[in-house]
């Protein structure tokens, strides 16, 4: 596989996740990759997850705190009781992390770094904070993964720490400057589209070597 469609922090964006699956297909897209955070926000949660039944989804700190029926209080959160059992039950199989082979080297996809939902890389970040951020530094310890494909901050990136290349798949969340990503492994570009008025735009490839 060298192209992936990647969904950032879904939010039960159903209409912004129907119309990247249609993107994906466009242009080629041999996977679909979504870094979790499917329940909590404005949209379906029925057609969200009907959706995502053709992705490799994680799980995101959003869908443990639902399981566990915890801080049901922030804004859009769905009440304990809206999934049905199935929907619930599918919602609890999503795994932490995902692998991949790649003609790249080994991809990681998880929702923040490796197992910890709630840690994260972002742009700004440098000295102290890398230096003290224990899951990325677990991660870079390793050496196992050339890819790393995650979400959380909702800040989409592409960055390169040491020998891994970290990339941040946005989110779909309306109000957050909502995307969809493709990312080409051939090519060695990740494209970010914007969500613009119900409709997706491109924007300039980004390299992955950066």
């Amino acid at each position: 596989m060298t192209r992936f469609g990647v969904l950032g922090d879904v939010h039960c964006e159903d209409a912004a996740v129907s119309a990247a699956l249609e993107l994906f297909t466009k242009l080629g897209a041999e996977r679909v990759l979504c870094v979790g955070d499917v329940v909590d926000g404005p949209g379906d949660v029925t057609r969200t997850i009907e959706a995502l039944q053709r992705a490799d989804c994680v799980a995101g700190n959003h869908d443990r705190w639902y399981l566990e029926g915890k801080l049901r209080d922030l804004p859009d959160a769905h009440p304990a009781g809206t999934l049905t059992a199935a929907q619930r039950l599918w919602l609890a199989g999503l795994p932490a992390l995902r692998e991949y082979d790649t003609p790249r080297g080994r991809l990681l996809l998880c929702h923040g770094l490796g197992a910890d939902d709630m840690a994260t890389l972002r742009p700004d970040d440098f000295g102290y904070g890398l230096e003290n951020n224990d899951a990325l530094n677990g991660l870079l310890g390793r050496n196992a993964y050339a890819l790393v494909v995650s979400g959380h901050s909702h800040r989409r990136m592409v960055r390169r720490v040491g020998s891994t290349t970290f990339i941040n798949a946005g989110t779909l969340l309306r109000g957050h400057e909502p995307c969809a990503l493709v990312l080409d492994l051939e090519a060695a570009t990740a494209a970010f589209f914007d969500w613009k008025g119900g409709a997706f735009a491109a924007s300039a490839p980004i390299s992955l070597a950066r």
